[in-house]
Protein backbone atom coordinates (compact mmCIF):
# COMPACT_ATOMS: atom_id res chain seq x y z
CA UNK A 1 0.00 0.00 0.00
CA UNK A 2 1.78 3.55 -0.69
CA UNK A 3 1.49 6.68 1.56
CA UNK A 4 -1.20 7.80 -0.36
CA UNK A 5 -3.62 4.84 -0.26
CA UNK A 6 -3.05 4.61 3.59
CA UNK A 7 -3.80 7.78 3.91
CA UNK A 8 -7.00 8.04 1.85
CA UNK A 9 -7.91 4.22 3.78
CA UNK A 10 -6.76 5.75 7.43
CA UNK A 11 -8.97 9.07 6.66
CA UNK A 12 -11.98 6.40 5.57
CA UNK A 13 -11.84 4.22 8.70
CA UNK A 14 -11.90 7.96 10.59
CA UNK A 15 -15.42 8.55 8.89
CA UNK A 16 -16.64 4.73 9.34
CA UNK A 17 -16.11 4.65 13.17
CA UNK A 18 -17.34 7.97 13.86
CA UNK A 19 -20.56 7.48 11.68
CA UNK A 20 -21.06 3.91 13.32
CA UNK A 21 -20.76 5.95 16.58
CA UNK A 22 -23.80 8.26 15.82
CA UNK A 23 -25.89 5.55 13.98
CA UNK A 24 -25.77 3.94 17.57
CA UNK A 25 -27.28 6.63 19.61
CA UNK A 26 -30.70 6.04 17.45
CA UNK A 27 -30.67 3.18 19.90
CA UNK A 28 -30.56 4.95 22.78
CA UNK A 29 -33.69 7.92 22.35
CA UNK A 30 -35.81 6.40 24.80
CA UNK A 31 -37.68 7.47 27.88
CA UNK A 32 -34.76 9.29 29.22
CA UNK A 33 -34.35 11.63 26.59
CA UNK A 34 -38.46 12.26 26.23
CA UNK A 35 -38.50 13.35 29.06
CA UNK A 36 -35.36 16.04 28.90
CA UNK A 37 -37.43 17.49 26.13
CA UNK A 38 -40.56 17.58 27.86
CA UNK A 39 -38.24 19.14 31.03
CA UNK A 40 -36.28 21.48 28.56
CA UNK A 41 -39.61 22.70 26.92
CA UNK A 42 -41.45 23.59 29.95
CA UNK A 43 -38.28 25.25 31.31
CA UNK A 44 -38.77 28.83 33.23
CA UNK A 45 -35.06 29.77 32.81
CA UNK A 46 -32.55 28.63 30.32
CA UNK A 47 -29.72 25.56 29.44
CA UNK A 48 -26.51 26.11 30.71
CA UNK A 49 -24.04 24.02 28.84
CA UNK A 50 -20.50 23.13 30.45
CA UNK A 51 -18.07 20.53 29.87
CA UNK A 52 -14.22 20.77 30.16
CA UNK A 53 -11.53 20.12 27.15
CA UNK A 54 -12.95 18.65 24.15
CA UNK A 55 -16.43 18.66 25.46
CA UNK A 56 -16.16 22.22 26.57
CA UNK A 57 -15.95 22.58 22.89
CA UNK A 58 -18.96 20.16 22.50
CA UNK A 59 -21.00 21.99 24.97
CA UNK A 60 -20.47 25.66 23.46
CA UNK A 61 -21.73 24.33 20.44
CA UNK A 62 -25.01 22.32 21.27
CA UNK A 63 -25.54 26.12 23.48
CA UNK A 64 -25.07 28.16 20.84
CA UNK A 65 -27.73 25.51 18.44
CA UNK A 66 -29.97 26.07 20.81
CA UNK A 67 -29.98 29.64 21.49
CA UNK A 68 -30.44 30.06 17.65
CA UNK A 69 -32.87 27.63 16.97
CA UNK A 70 -35.26 29.00 20.31
CA UNK A 71 -34.12 27.54 22.98
CA UNK A 72 -32.59 30.08 25.35
CA UNK A 73 -28.89 28.56 26.12
CA UNK A 74 -25.68 29.76 27.42
CA UNK A 75 -22.08 27.89 27.83
CA UNK A 76 -20.02 27.67 31.00
CA UNK A 77 -16.38 26.99 31.60
CA UNK A 78 -16.61 24.60 34.85
CA UNK A 79 -13.36 26.29 36.18
CA UNK A 80 -14.59 30.00 35.83
CA UNK A 81 -18.14 28.76 37.49
CA UNK A 82 -16.60 27.53 40.81
CA UNK A 83 -14.37 30.94 40.82
CA UNK A 84 -18.03 33.38 40.42
CA UNK A 85 -19.28 32.47 37.13
CA UNK A 86 -21.86 30.74 39.18
CA UNK A 87 -23.87 33.69 39.57
CA UNK A 88 -25.53 33.00 36.22
CA UNK A 89 -27.32 30.16 36.98
CA UNK A 90 -30.96 30.50 38.68
CA UNK A 91 -33.14 28.26 40.02
CA UNK A 92 -35.47 28.01 37.21
CA UNK A 93 -32.01 26.79 34.67
CA UNK A 94 -31.32 23.27 33.84
CA UNK A 95 -27.71 22.55 33.75
CA UNK A 96 -26.51 19.90 30.90
CA UNK A 97 -22.98 18.71 31.73
CA UNK A 98 -20.60 16.97 29.14
CA UNK A 99 -18.45 14.12 30.66
CA UNK A 100 -17.90 11.03 28.59
CA UNK A 101 -16.02 9.47 31.46
CA UNK A 102 -18.51 11.21 33.90
CA UNK A 103 -16.00 11.55 36.87
CA UNK A 104 -14.30 15.03 35.69
CA UNK A 105 -14.06 16.86 39.01
CA UNK A 106 -14.26 20.15 37.59
CA UNK A 107 -18.05 19.15 36.38
CA UNK A 108 -18.60 17.09 39.31
CA UNK A 109 -18.06 20.33 41.59
CA UNK A 110 -20.47 22.06 39.35
CA UNK A 111 -23.23 19.25 39.68
CA UNK A 112 -22.79 19.83 43.42
CA UNK A 113 -23.62 23.67 43.15
CA UNK A 114 -26.13 23.41 40.68
CA UNK A 115 -27.98 20.83 43.02
CA UNK A 116 -27.44 23.53 45.91
CA UNK A 117 -28.68 26.41 43.83
CA UNK A 118 -31.92 24.61 42.78
CA UNK A 119 -31.28 23.91 39.33
CA UNK A 120 -32.05 20.82 37.57
CA UNK A 121 -29.50 18.53 35.91
CA UNK A 122 -29.02 16.51 32.91
CA UNK A 123 -25.75 14.70 32.16
CA UNK A 124 -24.58 13.74 29.07
CA UNK A 125 -21.54 11.09 29.70
CA UNK A 126 -20.10 7.74 28.05
CA UNK A 127 -20.75 6.23 31.23
CA UNK A 128 -24.08 6.21 32.86
CA UNK A 129 -22.78 4.01 35.66
CA UNK A 130 -20.39 7.17 36.69
CA UNK A 131 -20.61 9.76 39.24
CA UNK A 132 -22.21 12.14 37.01
CA UNK A 133 -24.41 10.05 35.69
CA UNK A 134 -25.67 8.24 38.63
CA UNK A 135 -26.59 11.89 40.09
CA UNK A 136 -27.73 14.01 37.18
CA UNK A 137 -31.71 13.97 37.47
CA UNK A 138 -31.62 12.62 33.89
CA UNK A 139 -28.91 10.91 31.77
CA UNK A 140 -28.35 10.55 28.53
CA UNK A 141 -26.07 7.57 27.26
CA UNK A 142 -23.66 8.92 24.46
CA UNK A 143 -21.08 6.17 25.44
CA UNK A 144 -19.26 4.72 21.58
CA UNK A 145 -17.59 1.25 21.67
CA UNK A 146 -13.97 2.82 20.33
CA UNK A 147 -12.55 6.03 19.61
CA UNK A 148 -11.10 7.16 15.98
CA UNK A 149 -7.90 7.50 17.68
CA UNK A 150 -5.68 4.59 16.92
CA UNK A 151 -4.35 5.15 20.66
CA UNK A 152 -7.85 5.04 21.82
CA UNK A 153 -6.92 8.32 23.68
CA UNK A 154 -8.08 11.15 21.50
CA UNK A 155 -11.59 11.94 21.81
CA UNK A 156 -12.97 11.69 18.47
CA UNK A 157 -15.92 9.05 17.94
CA UNK A 158 -16.98 10.57 21.53
CA UNK A 159 -17.24 14.18 20.75
CA UNK A 160 -18.77 13.82 17.52
CA UNK A 161 -21.59 11.48 18.87
CA UNK A 162 -21.86 13.97 22.09
CA UNK A 163 -22.42 16.44 19.17
CA UNK A 164 -24.75 15.30 17.33
CA UNK A 165 -27.16 13.88 20.66
CA UNK A 166 -27.09 17.87 21.10
CA UNK A 167 -28.27 18.82 17.48
CA UNK A 168 -31.13 15.62 18.16
CA UNK A 169 -31.86 17.76 20.94
CA UNK A 170 -32.26 21.41 19.62
CA UNK A 171 -33.84 20.01 16.51
CA UNK A 172 -36.41 18.41 18.69
CA UNK A 173 -36.88 21.13 20.42
CA UNK A 174 -37.55 23.42 16.84
CA UNK A 175 -40.11 21.12 16.39
CA UNK A 176 -41.56 21.19 19.51
CA UNK A 177 -41.88 24.99 19.59
CA UNK A 178 -43.08 25.09 16.06
CA UNK A 179 -39.74 27.31 15.26
CA UNK A 180 -40.20 28.65 11.69
CA UNK A 181 -38.11 30.52 9.27
CA UNK A 182 -39.52 33.74 10.77
CA UNK A 183 -38.31 32.65 14.37
CA UNK A 184 -35.11 31.67 12.67
CA UNK A 185 -34.25 35.10 11.11
CA UNK A 186 -35.23 37.00 14.52
CA UNK A 187 -31.97 35.09 16.04
CA UNK A 188 -30.00 35.43 12.55
CA UNK A 189 -30.01 39.38 11.19
CA UNK A 190 -26.51 39.30 10.33
CA UNK A 191 -24.69 37.96 7.02
CA UNK A 192 -26.01 35.90 3.77
CA UNK A 193 -28.06 34.36 6.04
CA UNK A 194 -30.04 36.72 8.03
CA UNK A 195 -30.74 38.82 4.58
CA UNK A 196 -32.06 35.73 2.84
CA UNK A 197 -33.99 35.44 5.53
CA UNK A 198 -35.46 38.82 7.02
CA UNK A 199 -34.27 41.49 4.17
CA UNK A 200 -37.16 42.55 2.16
CA UNK A 201 -37.69 44.00 -1.18
CA UNK A 202 -38.77 47.37 0.44
CA UNK A 203 -35.76 47.30 2.33
CA UNK A 204 -33.35 48.12 -0.61
CA UNK A 205 -35.43 49.20 -3.15
CA UNK A 206 -35.28 52.41 -5.32
CA UNK A 207 -38.33 55.01 -5.46
CA UNK A 208 -39.26 57.79 -7.33
CA UNK A 209 -36.58 59.37 -9.46
CA UNK A 210 -34.10 56.73 -8.53
CA UNK A 211 -35.40 54.39 -10.91
CA UNK A 212 -34.40 54.32 -14.98
CA UNK A 213 -38.20 54.57 -16.24
CA UNK A 214 -39.02 55.86 -20.24
CA UNK A 215 -42.04 55.48 -22.15
CA UNK A 216 -42.32 53.21 -24.59
CA UNK A 217 -42.29 55.43 -27.64
CA UNK A 218 -38.98 56.78 -26.07
CA UNK A 219 -35.95 56.56 -28.80
CA UNK A 220 -33.34 53.67 -28.09
CA UNK A 221 -30.48 56.62 -27.88
CA UNK A 222 -32.72 58.59 -25.21
CA UNK A 223 -33.46 55.17 -23.22
CA UNK A 224 -29.44 54.69 -23.30
CA UNK A 225 -29.13 58.32 -22.08
CA UNK A 226 -31.47 57.82 -19.04
CA UNK A 227 -30.22 54.03 -18.10
CA UNK A 228 -26.31 55.95 -17.75
CA UNK A 229 -27.59 58.52 -15.92
CA UNK A 230 -30.14 57.61 -13.50
CA UNK A 231 -28.84 55.21 -10.70
CA UNK A 232 -26.24 53.83 -13.29
CA UNK A 233 -28.03 50.37 -12.40
CA UNK A 234 -27.35 49.11 -16.15
CA UNK A 235 -31.03 48.55 -16.84
CA UNK A 236 -33.84 51.18 -18.14
CA UNK A 237 -37.88 50.31 -17.30
CA UNK A 238 -40.14 50.50 -19.94
CA UNK A 239 -43.34 51.83 -18.95
CA UNK A 240 -47.06 52.14 -21.05
CA UNK A 241 -49.24 55.42 -21.44
CA UNK A 242 -50.76 54.15 -17.90
CA UNK A 243 -47.19 54.27 -15.98
CA UNK A 244 -47.28 50.42 -15.96
CA UNK A 245 -44.26 48.44 -16.60
CA UNK A 246 -44.47 46.83 -19.70
CA UNK A 247 -40.62 45.47 -20.54
CA UNK A 248 -37.27 46.20 -19.66
CA UNK A 249 -34.14 47.07 -21.25
CA UNK A 250 -30.18 46.06 -19.78
CA UNK A 251 -27.11 45.86 -20.53
CA UNK A 252 -26.90 42.86 -21.24
CA UNK A 253 -29.73 43.50 -24.21
CA UNK A 254 -27.47 45.99 -26.04
CA UNK A 255 -24.85 43.32 -25.77
CA UNK A 256 -27.17 41.16 -27.38
CA UNK A 257 -28.83 43.71 -29.87
CA UNK A 258 -25.64 44.81 -31.44
CA UNK A 259 -24.39 41.16 -31.84
CA UNK A 260 -27.93 40.66 -33.79
CA UNK A 261 -28.47 40.25 -37.45
CA UNK A 262 -31.54 42.59 -36.99
CA UNK A 263 -30.82 46.09 -39.03
CA UNK A 264 -32.09 48.68 -36.47
CA UNK A 265 -31.41 52.57 -35.61
CA UNK A 266 -30.86 54.41 -32.69
CA UNK A 267 -34.02 56.47 -33.34
CA UNK A 268 -36.61 53.70 -33.29
CA UNK A 269 -38.27 53.28 -29.99
CA UNK A 270 -37.10 51.35 -27.19
CA UNK A 271 -40.14 49.13 -27.09
CA UNK A 272 -38.79 47.93 -30.07
CA UNK A 273 -35.98 46.25 -27.91
CA UNK A 274 -37.06 46.11 -24.73
CA UNK A 275 -37.75 42.41 -22.96
CA UNK A 276 -41.76 42.35 -22.48
CA UNK A 277 -43.08 40.99 -19.22
CA UNK A 278 -40.37 40.61 -17.61
CA UNK A 279 -40.17 38.61 -13.78
CA UNK A 280 -41.37 40.97 -11.38
CA UNK A 281 -42.14 41.07 -7.28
Amino acid sequence: MTEREKTLADARNVLKIEAEAVLALSERIDGNFGEAIDRIAALRGKIVASGLGKSGHVARKIAATMASTGTPAVFLHPVEAVHGDLGIVSADDMLLLISNSGENDEILVLLAAAKNIGASTIAMTGDPASTLGKNADLTLDVSVDREACPLGLVPTASTTAAMAMGDAMAVTLMNRREFGREDFAVFHPGGKLGQRLALKVSDIMLTGDKIPVVSADTSYDEALKVMSEVSNLGVVLVVDEKGLLSGIYTDGDIRRTVLSDRPWNHTEPIADFMTKSPRTV
